[in-house]
């Protein structure tokens, strides 16, 4: 049996879920989520397409202006060396940021610093432009006290006071660094309560601008309060605080910071309700909105990214791994991706390890023949190693590449044990001439062997992750210009149906996840987007394989082929294989079974013990049979044509719904 072209497509419906911001109501994952699917086949196919197809549902809305502001204290930075009294330094560092004004990278960091002989301590925020002379080697930052700055709070009638800030969130406009801190002080402000149509919220924007010349340094001047807008939908919100890291200008020009806050609950015994990520932005700089919409209860820790025309991605740390949403609106509505990004990491993560901040950006590399947007996550993948006192989980930072639609682990950022990240691409296109293009890791280090903070953030030139990456990209279009060959112009006419991979309306591509064709060997049938490979398994005497290698595909001899699409540990680059995929296969049968069926293509739902199956087999009548469980299976045989080739389709709906 000879096994020449298959196609996994997810539907053209809507595979994603809404998210209101007004209700907060929260869908919870777990216990309800539809059983992992495995896929194993005996008959299969040369090529393997899994094909999902992004789709979408905005909401619309806005939110008032604001009003004027209200006079209030007055605020001024100083180097931390210059504290009264001396002997202050900077004892840890954390929540990672990386900025780009002109040419001139730097790193941001919030800065935990202790005065000598004291206990308490007081945060201020770090700063340095980096400068990296060795390909990833990776180079501590931030060391020195002249690094840091803490803010003053002066008002009338009263001496100045020191002004804890915290949760640095930066975006560039032109050469201009807006910073969104929190600010914790003798004075409540934590809270988002309404004052007329003005917010205190306890958060600052902070206006800063690069020295010139040889004073490569930022330079925090303008300080106030942040006036923004607040609706009904509100009303269930308090402690707004900036997300951390970097938020993002979009092509229009509006400057987004991804922030949190916590919900209100009716239950007197809980003091507080969960964490929400949601949206604040301004087109102007002087009136804020804060989004209609946010994530689930339980999301924290927010990154955002522009991606595509007039869309918000949104990554969240969640109670049950990470969520990615979605947003047409400026959020005021969300809908979670369960179609791509949604899910696929940190799922099955030991309770005890505290989820922390993504990096994630959006680029086009240079030297890429298609120019295709990317999307570059920076998260730990965590191991169990041996120590005093036992095993304990280190995380190891790895960067990940996807389109939206592909996921490829590139590899490990470093050797240390890291936490929060920052990423920032710089194409050698801007600022000077004949400069290559440079992709660069912020990374929060982990406590040493003694217990003791990391005394700085560490940084990394990630020029071998960089050229991984462009190589990646090349493979991925070179499958795509074999992918799009599969249909000609004969089988288009044929198939006009719209769930056909060769549909007229359909570009075969798109949303093109996995496919195997001819890249066969040692049983492994490797994708050739480089995702999830698929295993040949064999009988015992079916000689060496049971299977071998032809021109475009793979011929078994009572072998089968399993993809584990479902065995991935804590990362699923498959995830949405739980809600909706058509898996689409063109089969070559030598000669008929002479007695009962031969499986060709099926699905394994298993979870929990409870173990479902869908199968399509071929008897020797000449007829599928579409087999839902096999315990009890209901016979839908139909007869087909004497052609020995064969399109076989087999399409999941809503996580439950078969058909053939």
């Amino acid at each position: 049996m000879l096994s020449r072209v298959a196609a996994v497509m997810a539907p053209r419906t809507h595979n994603r879920r809404r998210v209101t911001g007004s209700s907060g109501r929260r869908r919870e994952g777990g216990e309800s989520e539809p059983q992992r699917p495995n896929m194993s086949r005996r008959v299969f196919t040369s090529a393997l397409l899994l094909l999902l197809v992004v789709m979408m549902c905005c909401g619309t809305g806005g939110a008032a202006q604001a009003a004027g502001q209200a006079s209030g204290p007055s605020y001024k930075w100083k180097d931390v060396k210059d504290e009264e009294g001396g002997g202050v330094t900077v004892d840890s560092l954390g929540v990672p940021g990386l900025l780009k004004v002109g040419s001139d990278v730097f790193a941001v960091a919030e800065a935990q610093c202790k005065r000598k002989d004291e206990n308490s301590g007081f945060n201020g925020i770090a700063s340095q432009i980096i400068t990296m002379d060795k390909d990833n080697e990776p180079k501590e930052l931030l060391e020195d006290d002249k690094d840091t700055q803490v803010l003053e709070e002066v008002t009338s009638g009263k001496e100045k006071m020191r002004v804890d800030v915290s949760r640095p969130t930066t975006v560039v406009e032109g050469n201009d660094i807006y910073m969104l801190v929190g600010k914790n002080s003798g004075e409540n402000l934590a809270e988002c309560k309404a004052t007329t149509d003005t917010i205190k919220s306890g958060i600052l924007l902070v206006k800063g601008k690069v020295g010139e010349g040889g004073n490569k340094r930022i330079h925090w001047k303008e300080t106030d309060g942040l006036p923004c807008t607040l609706g009904e939908h509100h009303n269930t919100l308090k402690r707004l605080i900036g997300g951390g890291g970097s938020g993002v200008k979009l092509k229009d020009s509006t400057l987004v910071f991804p922030v949190e806050a916590t919900k209100t609950t009716k239950d007197v015994a809980q003091k507080d309700g969960k964490t929400v990520s949601l949206l604040l932005y301004s087109s102007d700089t002087k009136n804020w909105k804060l989004s209609k919409g946010m994530s689930d209860g339980g999301c924290s820790d927010p990154s955002v990214v522009e991606w595509g025309k007039d869309k918000l991605m949104m990554m969240t740390v969640c109670d049950d791994g990470r969520r990615v949403y979605e947003s047409g609106d400026k959020g005021d509505s969300w809908t979670e991706a369960l179609g791509t990004l949604s899910r696929v990491w940190g799922n099955k993560q030991d309770k005890k390890v505290k989820a922390v901040r993504s990096g994630f950006i959006t680029a086009t590399i240079d030297g890429v023949e298609d120019n295709r947007n990317v999307m570059l996550v920076t998260l730990p993948v965590y191991s169990e190693v041996t120590e005093k006192g036992g095993n304990v989980k280190k995380g190891k930072l790895h960067l990940w590449l996807t389109d939206n639609t592909h996921i490829v682990d590139i590899g490990p950022v470093s050797d240390d044990d890291a936490a929060a990240s920052s990423l920032l691409y710089k194409s050698g296109k801007d600022g000077e001439a004949n400069k290559k293009d440079e992709l660069i890791a912020l990374y929060e280090k982990k406590k040493g062997d003694e217990g003791k903070p990391s005394p700085g953030m560490v940084s990394v030139l990630l020029t071998a992750q960089l050229q991984r990456v462009k190589e990646v990209l090349a493979t991925w279009k070179k499958a795509d210009d074999i992918v799009s060959k599969l249909c000609t112009s004969e089988s288009v006419e044929k198939d006009a149906s719209t769930e056909d991979a060769c549909s007229p309306t359909v570009k075969i591509t798109a949303g093109l996840v996995g496919f195997l064709s001819g890249n066969f060997s040692e049983n492994t049938w490797r994708d050739e987007y480089l995702g999830v490979n698929a295993t040949v398994k064999k009988e015992n005497g079916d000689g060496e394989t049971g299977a071998t290698k032809t021109s475009d595909g793979v011929q078994f001899h009572g072998a089968w082929a399993e993809w584990p699409v479902g065995s991935q540990g804590e990362n699923q680059l498959y995830h949405f294989a739980n809600y909706n995929f058509t898996l689409v296969a063109t089969v070559s049968i030598d000669g008929e079974p002479t007695s009962g069926s031969v499986p060709v293509m099926g699905v394994r739902l298993s979870r929990e013990g409870e173990k479902k199956t869908f199968d399509l087999s071929y008897d020797k009548e000449k007829k599928w049979q579409v087999l839902c469980d096999v315990e009890s299976p209901e016979d839908q045989s139909r007869t087909l044509a004497t052609d020995t080739t064969h399109h076989v389709v087999i399409l999941l709906r809503n996580g439950t719904q078969g058909s053939a």
